[in-house]
């Protein structure tokens, strides 16, 4: 029963219009192989960004990268456009989830 609430949620997730946009964008961004990468470097640096803070340290080279990169995508329209419809798509998963965690007693503060 949970794992088929599950599938259905799947398929309204990927009907939503959150999904939609993402989806669009994210084609559009990646048809450009440089702004592909360019992208993918950007998340790349987030994560290791976020691994270096959990960690108690600050990379201030990673920071400095990260910040440069984010500039460059900032003016490239197909980019930022696919960045913002990523952060609508993982908002609406982080309410979600947070609203199964809520279900189960489950804290996620600890998360940020």
């Amino acid at each position: 029963m949970v794992y088929d609430s599950a599938r259905a949620l799947a398929r309204q997730i990927r009907t939503s219009q959150e999904y939609k946009d993402y989806k669009q964008a994210k084609d559009k961004a990646f048809e450009n192989e440089t702004t592909k990468a360019l992208v993918e470097r950007y998340h790349a640096l987030q994560v290791q960004v976020q691994s270096s803070m959990m960690s108690g340290t600050q990379n201030e080279v990673l920071m400095a990268e990260l910040k440069k990169v984010g500039e460059i995508l900032q003016f490239n329209p197909d980019a930022s456009e696919y960045l913002i419809a990523e952060y609508r798509l993982v908002k609406m998963l982080a309410d979600v989830y947070k609203i199964l965690a809520d279900a189960a007693e489950m804290d996620l503060s600890m998360l940020g």
